[in-house]
């Protein structure tokens, strides 16, 4: 009983973790990643749709993106949602691809980006945490319904303290690796 709550709120710790990995992916680190381009949607035939369905992404170098619509006439709706996106890039549109070029982030820029990053890692902290609390919420009601001793209900408290502990300080290295990917220059 204690091992199913435990582990069922460990995954969902576990879940915020690959969320914040997912999401960091999306950050413009100075070098070219298809990745930066997940969140953006392109107007296509009156529905917003991802870019990756509508394009081949591709690295030509480490500073340069190659975008590639599976239809051309689509070229113009995606370097418009590119422009209108938070990613600071310019497409250059020779009517067959587009081209984004990866400019090198000034300092000022940088530091933004790691503030970005400090958020979104508490953010997905918070999940941590309101996954703890559902998990202590439900072991005070064993406790309250009698289904389990004190002790019992002090010792998995323990041990769900321990797990959260554990997914903070991994939640924190993976924002301390990406804050340093940010800043190198």
């Amino acid at each position: 009983m204690f091992e199913e709550l435990l582990s069922e709120g460990e995954r969902r710790m576990h879940r915020a973790v690959d969320d914040l990995k997912r999401d960091l992916h999306t950050i413009r680190t100075g070098r070219a990643s298809p990745s930066i381009l997940d969140n953006v949607l392109v107007e296509y035939y009156g529905a917003q749709t991802p870019l990756q369905g509508l394009a081949q992404i591709s690295v030509a170098d480490p500073r340069l993106l190659v975008i590639q619509p599976y239809d051309r006439s689509a070229i113009g709706a995606i370097e418009k949602a590119i422009q209108k996106s938070d990613l600071g890039l310019n497409p250059a549109n020779d009517g067959q691809v587009i081209r984004l070029a990866i400019p090198p982030l000034t300092e000022q820029r940088r530091k933004e980006l790691a503030r970005q990053v400090h958020k979104m890692v508490e953010e997905h902290k918070v999940a941590v945490r309101n996954g703890r609390r559902d998990v202590h919420d439900k072991l005070r009601a064993l406790e309250k319904e009698k289904v389990a001793s004190a002790d019992e209900i002090k010792r998995a408290q323990e041990r769900l303290q321990k797990i959260t502990d554990r997914v903070i300080a991994e939640l924190e290295t993976v924002g301390e690796h990406k804050e340093q990917e940010i800043m190198a220059v």
